[in-house]
């Protein structure tokens, strides 16, 4: 396989290997020692931070509040909705000893948090007046996985978990399409990631819930990703937690429930969307560090390193995440190689010479303009605005990216082809059975049905049946 000289596999030769290699070396990841989990490193971190930050905000902003919820969930929560336990039990860690002794009761390892969050609710909710209820939850879930992929599929992974309750199935919706838009700004403006927000199939649908909303990325390689879901429940869980409210008029009622969720699955999202054969390429909105000084000292040229910090310091004060790169058992070249492949935006190199001219070169991660001399007097000025250009130069790119690698198509034989490099836009029956014929044949899944998706009409692209939604269905291959 071709490699550049760091050791990487080309995309074009292997993307999984690319991607298995790049998370590890460009320092975001490492394997636990318990099969199928992850050790999430500090540079990894600082980026998870970032975007949970960011998500926090607006998940507050929106009415909620933040509480926690046991790790340990009794076994018998989960049998009380049939169809959720159903969907999950091939992935349950259960505990059956503790303490030395078996369990009177198996407990179950959070794999999501509605059985538990729905017996509480029943406690807390008595009157229409307490509603809605707007519970969201940061955590981490074991969901047992025999096929790990850091960041895309592990045993173990931290996400956030929003859980409310309403008085009526409109209230309850509005707010599953909240969820949705929270999901779809984060996506496209702080990760540059252009998600399509769409309805699952009935096939596809989240265990338990009524509706499924999902919004849908494609990554380099054609394939797509589920970047964060919500789940409208109707009174589902309600009616097996008992959670209830007396209304106006004296009658008790069934609370109508959603569930969405965003995980660190969003980090492998990141990296497949705007990687290329160097390494990582971030967003500048979510970079750990936006910008890396990497002062050239020599023969301990003190004056350069003070410039640098100084220059670090002044990028600070504007809000810019900035690293001064000091080292000196490692070459400039190193360093420049290592940031590229860690992503950062953008790298000044600061010298000798550059500091006598009041200069500094500039070179962003992507771009075609190579090496640029930039002002240190303006640079505090001028840097919040190379990096918001180059936040819109990558969603830009990853928009053009799926566009150019999505199609309509109309026969079984383009749809193959179609879904064998990117995405298919075609006409389904909505019947799982064909979903299962579907998938068994080319690996593809229906990943939604656009909401914003043209009104049209047919019959089935594979079986011939009518078409089920009056409009065409993303299909594509999925991680």
């Amino acid at each position: 396989m071709a490699r550049d000289e760091r050791g990487v596999t080309a995309q074009s030769e292997d993307f999984a290997a690319w991607y298995n290699e790049v998370v590890f070396k460009a320092g975001l990841v490492d394997r636990g020692p318990a099969k199928g989990t992850m050790v999430i490193r500090p540079y990894g971190y600082r980026l998870w931070e970032q975007l949970q930050s960011e998500l926090d905000r607006r998940i507050k902003e929106t009415g909620h509040e933040n509480a926690y919820f046991p790790l340990l969930i009794p076994e018998s929560y989960l049998s009380r909705e049939a169809e959720h336990v159903e969907g999950f039990s091939p992935e349950l860690a259960v505990v059956t000893h503790a303490g030395g002794k078996e369990l009177e009761e198996p407990l179950v390892v959070r794999p999501t948090s509605e059985t538990i969050i729905g017996e509480m609710m029943a406690k807390w909710i008595s009157s229409h007046r307490d509603l809605p209820m707007l519970l969201n939850q940061w955590a981490n879930v074991v969901r047992w996985e025999l096929r790990p992929r850091m960041f895309l599929r592990t045993t173990e992974f931290l996400w956030q978990e929003g859980h409310t309750a309403h008085l009526d199935e409109a209230d309850a919706m509005r707010e599953t399409m909240l969820a949705l838009d929270i999901y779809t700004e984060v996506a496209r403006d702080l990760a540059a990631m252009p998600v399509v927000p769409g309805e699952k199939t009935p096939g596809e649908r989240f265990a338990g819930a009524v509706s499924t909303f999902t919004i849908e990325s494609m990554m380099r390689d054609g394939r797509a990703l589920q970047a964060g879901t919500s789940h409208y429940m109707g009174v589902n869980f309600a009616r097996a937690f008992n959670i209830r409210y007396t209304g106006e008029a004296g009658t008790e009622e069934l609370c109508h429930t959603t569930s969405w969720g965003m995980s660190t699955r969003m980090i492998g999202g990141i990296v497949m969307t705007h990687g290329d054969d160097k390494g990582l390429v971030f967003p500048p909105r979510l970079a750990p560090y936006q910008v890396v000084i990497v002062p050239i000292i020599r023969g301990g040229n003190v004056a350069v390193e003070e410039a640098a910090e100084n220059l670090a310091r002044r990028l600070r004060a504007v809000g810019v995440r900035t690293h001064v790169d000091a080292r000196t058992q490692v070459s400039p070249g190193f360093k420049y190689n290592e940031w590229e492949m860690r992503g950062v935006p953008i790298r000044l190199e600061l010298g000798p010479r550059d500091l006598e001219s009041g200069t500094a070169m500039m070179v962003k991660r992507l771009g075609d303009e190579g090496k640029q001399s930039v002002s240190l007097e303006n640079l505090p000025d001028v840097m919040p605005g190379i990096l918001d250009d180059f936040q819109a130069f990558l969603l830009a790119r990853a928009t053009e990216f799926r566009d150019s690698h999505t199609r309509a198509v109309d026969s079984w034989d383009d749809f193959a082809d179609a879904v064998s490099t990117g995405w298919a836009l075609a006409l389904h029956c909505g019947i799982p059975a064909c979903e299962d014929d579907i998938k068994s044949v080319t690996a593809a899944t229906p990943r939604c049905i656009p909401l914003d998706g043209t009104p049209d009409a047919g019959n089935c692209v594979r079986c011939g049946a009518p078409s089920a939604y009056g409009k065409r269905v993303i299909f594509a291959r999925a991680y």
